[in-house]
């Protein structure tokens, strides 16, 4: 039963989490600083995530496959290839190590 009420206070979260954004006034979104951090903040979100995923298993910290795509699809974003470029080569290097024992 503790599942669902922790759905339920999710929901109840998201919800009042919405109606706060509907109710901030106009102005104070317009602010520079308020604009610039909800654009930069989506970017951080995602990298922390990435880095979470890429570097840990539980609670330990490893390098492996995934770190090698990740490297991979960092040198081909440096190079400005296109963005399934860039997807092929992180999985083609993943692979590759993951097939090599690693």
């Amino acid at each position: 039963m503790s599942v669902w009420i922790a759905i339920a206070a999710t929901a109840v979260g998201c919800y009042l989490v919405k109606l706060v954004g509907l109710l901030v006034p106009a102005d104070t979104l317009e602010r520079p600083l308020v604009q610039r951090m909800a654009a930069l903040l989506p970017v951080a979100l995602l990298a922390a995530l990435t880095a979470q995923q890429t570097f840990s298993v539980g609670d330990a910290l490893v390098l492996d496959a995934r770190a090698a795509g990740l490297g991979a699809a960092a040198v081909a974003l440096v190079l400005r290839a296109p963005f399934l470029v860039v997807v092929g080569a992180a999985v083609a290097v993943a692979a590759g190590v993951r097939a090599l024992g690693g």
